[in-house]
């Protein structure tokens, strides 16, 4: 089975983050979604990443593991998808590392983050996302254990730190929100049973910044910026006091650089680097070689001040981070655009307090064409909940650049 790629299609649990261990000792390499993509959603994504086998239960999951070893030493890499702005999902491809490289990949998570046999990770994000599955994976490799309360909710997650006491945990911005408003209302439990506290996955806002550095025990809390192809940077909260708005420098064995027009640029470890599956020219247009070795950008834009400390100027240009989600526009606006009656649509996103990015419409429909409340019943039909607009606007035509270029900037200002 070595090299062979299953789909994970169904909830994270225990049984999933031993799934994927097992795999990867194995030498066969899990691709992780959520498994509420659609049957149209899953066919796109799927068709280009030539799954062997695609497992939606639990019983199939067991069905899968029973013949493979005990968690080890992973060879790789789950294949976690990134959208691009095409809209054509990309498998970030890892291949089989040799022992050393495997060892150093792992070796290289636990030096940074600490991880050991007393570790008790609460897992808050759905396990088909990268970090959590990292942080989850890590844990359990040094002996640790990891608890998922479910669904986020609130409650039951600090019902969860009342009663199992967690030491680590990865959230986004909008966990942090949640939980301070339900803890203002119904008592913020014990903390200092945490000695690390990691979030990313979208921009935290200065007030809520102070609030996590208040609540949390004093060390523990930390920030990286990263993206589904690779880990750039990591900083400590006192770092962040200490140069308000940088995300940090770069982690141990990376190096980074920004081009004139601040597109941003990491060097990575030989056992850090990727392929897009099957995207030969994807992959060419996101590696360059430099002096200190290969270098890949996401195409984010950022500036690098004397100290080497980073801070983002913007993220891809049409990137929508909701709720610490990435939604790309032209995978949305493909599908939309299938309506009928839907003459032009452009998907885009405007700040908001709680999710981070709030994702809107804005629509052009023929004289017949549909309301608000058939758009929202097309979009629950053919696509995954954070990719479902909150907001429509209607317009008579969009706001286009000569060459045609919907203005996202003056959709978000209007």
């Amino acid at each position: 089975m070595e090299n062979e790629r299953v789909a994970l299609l169904l909830p994270g649990s225990h049984a999933y983050v031993d799934a994927v261990l097992r795999m990867l000792t194995a030498g066969v390499f899990p691709i992780p979604l959520d498994p509420r993509l659609t049957p149209g959603e899953q066919s796109r994504i799927l068709a280009g990443l030539e799954p062997t086998a695609v497992v939606r239960t639990n019983e199939e999951l067991a069905a899968l593991v029973s013949s493979l070893p005990e968690p080890g030493l992973p060879l790789g890499r789950p294949m976690h998808c990134t959208s691009g702005t095409t809209g054509v999902p990309k498998g970030v491809w890892s291949g089989l590392l040799s022992p050393s490289d495997a060892q150093a990949l792992v070796a290289e998570e636990r030096d940074l983050w600490g991880f050991s046999p007393d570790d008790v990770n609460l897992v808050l994000s759905p396990l088909y996302h990268s970090a959590p599955l990292r942080f989850a994976m890590g844990t359990v490799l040094a002996g640790g254990r990891i608890v998922i309360p479910g669904p986020f909710d609130p409650a039951a997650v600090t019902a969860a730190i009342e009663s199992e006491r967690p030491t680590t945990m990865f959230c986004v911005p909008t966990h942090l929100q949640r939980l301070f408003a339900h803890w203002d209302e119904h008592g913020r439990p014990d903390l200092s049973c945490f000695r690390l506290v990691a979030h990313a996955g979208a921009p935290c806002p200065t007030d809520l910044k102070h609030r996590l550095i208040e609540a949390f025990p004093p060390g523990s809390t930390w920030e990286f910026y990263g993206s589904t192809e690779g880990q750039f940077t990591a900083c400590r909260s006192e770092e962040w006091l200490e140069r308000p708005g940088t995300v940090g420098r770069a982690r141990p064995g990376r190096g980074l650089q920004t081009d004139a027009d601040g597109t941003i640029w990491c060097t990575v470890p030989p056992f850090a680097r990727f392929t897009y599956f099957g995207a030969p020219e994807k992959t060419a247009a996101a590696w360059r070689d430099t002096p200190d070795g290969p270098a890949f950008t996401v195409g984010d834009l950022g500036r690098l001040d004397a100290d080497g400390y980073l801070y983002l100027d913007g993220r891809r240009e049409d990137l929508v981070i909701s709720g610490g989600v990435n939604v790309y526009p032209t995978e949305v606006e493909q599908v939309l655009g299938t309506c009928p009656g839907v003459r032009d649509v452009a998907f885009y996103g405007v700040d908001d307090p709680q999710w981070g990015q709030r994702v809107c419409a804005a629509v052009v429909v023929g004289p017949d064409g549909p309301s608000e409340d058939d758009l929202r019943a097309f979009a629950r039909e053919q696509l995954a909940p954070p990719k479902r607009p909150k907001d429509y606007v209607f317009l008579a035509e969009l706001p286009r650049t000569l060459t045609g270029k919907v203005r996202r900037d003056e959709l978000r200002q209007a």
